[in-house]
């Protein structure tokens, strides 16, 4: 029985251990990222707010997400999380100003079919398309890319940034998509 039990929990270590990185493997595409936003979900709910959302990549890291996070808005707390290689750490609680007459909520986004990391994936595609249609560029891979939300709370100039670079190095290239996935400039 004792030795039943032993492999009982070393099988369940093997697996926790595993799976709890599969985030950092994600490729940098629609699929990849709703398995991030998935992840996100199941550690700060459905419903959870948010006003800063990262995904970056380190090549010997693999993703790194930073988030900005609240699951009650009305607080006016929100914490600061990263996951790096499969562990959450909170780095710090910030506290937020709401003008008078206005919700917390009114200034912070929730993932669901308007904002999504879907979307945000969709995009990472099409602007490694467009760099290799416009500068031939083949070879390149997902720097970072983050959901901007405007300050004023007006969903609809939610914008989506993408910022790729060669693999081998050199120049980054800086792309920036309306709500609706229309490129609004490609920079470099």
């Amino acid at each position: 029985m004792k030795r039943f039990k032993y492999i009982f929990i070393t099988g369940i270590l093997i697996l926790s251990m595993s799976c709890g990185d599969k985030v950092s493997k994600q490729p940098a595409n629609s699929k990849g990222f709703t398995i991030i936003e998935d992840e996100l979900k199941k550690k700060f709910g459905v419903n959870a707010y948010y006003t800063d959302l990262t995904i970056s990549y380190d090549k010997s890291m693999g993703n790194l997400i930073g988030v900005t996070v609240t699951k009650a808005p009305e607080s006016l707390k929100m914490g600061q999380w990263n996951l790096m290689q499969g562990n959450w750490k909170q780095n710090s609680e910030i506290y937020l100003e709401v003008p008078n007459g206005n919700e917390a909520a009114d200034f912070m986004f929730q993932l669901n079919e308007k904002i999504n990391l879907s979307t945000l994936g969709e995009l990472v595609e099409k602007a490694t398309k467009e760099l290799k249609k416009q500068k031939n560029i083949e070879n390149v891979e997902l720097d970072i890319a983050f959901i901007k939300f405007p300050k004023n709370g007006e969903i609809f100039k939610t914008e989506y940034y993408v910022i790729l670079e060669p693999k081998n190095g050199g120049t980054t290239f800086k792309f920036r998509y309306t709500i609706d996935k229309e490129l609004i400039e490609m920079n470099y």
